[in-house]
């Protein structure tokens, strides 16, 4: 008998994948719009800071689409899983995975982001474009639209809270602070009700509950330099905050809202944040990130498999 193929289109923002791009990488991003040499130094500034070349998200990402494959496979032998890449910013766009899976003669499809809470302005602009192009090509195709409260996910997130705990080896775990993070978006998405923050916050609570934390808050990274304003407090206003007004001398930075190292945590949080702890003569740690971890990969394919389930019903 032979086995139904289904098409998983997975899906992320995209980077460079060497500096030589990243010129064309943020021109993508900004519309058309290259970015001024000003700012093109010191982007590339960022990346030669963290990786020297190497660029660890494009390497995660194909690690994670790879991984999921082979977890849908394993648990589900019945079914031939065959995982495509789709990119919001880079090679292969979103559309390339599309027509690839045209092109493999896949008839039904389930698209899914890497990113566990949804937001009109991430996870809704992926399904958008991804949606265009299997209707324009007769694809069959159904979305996941958030997991965030998946009860793997919550596990993976709570080990590395507590694994990450132990770090702070001469104070009680309840003096240290933990901050859970996620990328900043532009303060319109609340006009529109928009459930991103409430499903940050309701991620945030479980692994508190879960962990048994007391001494916890949420706080936003990585905001873009446009006009409009964005989501707020900035994390490096929040670490200022609880150092000078509450005398916090031990934090932890959880930041739920990635699934891998890229440059919002190698950057932001591993060179940004922690140089201006060291200016409070704050003790700052961070989680480590999902990447591979096997019970990331089967959140995804937990959640892959049951939405083809509804969907072949």
């Amino acid at each position: 008998m032979t086995k139904r193929r289904i098409g998983v289109l997975v899906m992320s923002y995209g980077t460079p994948e060497s500096l030589d791009q990243v010129e064309a990488y943020y021109t993508h991003i900004r519309r058309g719009h290259p970015p001024t040499p000003e700012q093109l130094h010191e982007l590339t500034a960022r990346y030669e800071a963290i990786v020297g070349g190497f660029f660890p998200l494009r390497e995660n990402t194909n690690k994670q689409v790879k991984g999921l494959e082979q977890t849908l496979r394993s648990e589900h032998p019945e079914v031939e899983f065959v995982c495509y890449q789709g990119l919001k910013h880079a090679q292969p766009y979103v559309e390339d995975g599309v027509e690839q899976m045209v092109k493999d003669g896949i008839t039904e499809a389930i698209g899914v982001v890497l990113a566990p809470h949804y937001s009109t302005m991430s996870v809704g602009g992926y399904v958008k474009r991804a949606k265009d192009k299997a209707d324009a090509l007769g694809l069959k195709i159904d979305f996941v639209l958030d997991y965030h409260l998946h009860t793997k996910l919550v596990d993976a997130l709570s080990i590395r809270v507590n694994n990450a705990l132990e770090k702070f080896t001469d104070v009680d775990r309840n003096e240290v602070r933990v901050i859970f993070t996620a990328h900043s978006l532009p303060e319109k998405i609340l006009e529109l009700k928009d459930p991103y923050p409430d499903q940050l916050l309701a991620t945030s609570k479980v692994i508190a509950e879960r962990v048994g934390l007391t001494n916890w808050q949420f706080g936003w990274q990585s905001a873009g330099q446009t006009a409009m304003p964005w989501l707020g407090p900035d994390i490096l206003d929040v670490l200022r905050t609880i150092t000078k007004e509450e005398g916090v001398k031990n934090v932890l930075l959880c930041p739920i809202g990635f699934v891998s190292d890229h440059l919002e945590v190698l950057y932001d949080i591993d060179i940004e944040a922690q140089t201006l702890a060291k200016e409070l003569g704050l003790h700052l740690e961070r989680t480590e990130s999902l990447n591979t971890d096997p019970l990331y990969m089967e959140t995804l394919s937990d959640v892959v498999y049951t939405k083809w389930e509804e969907a072949a019903k």
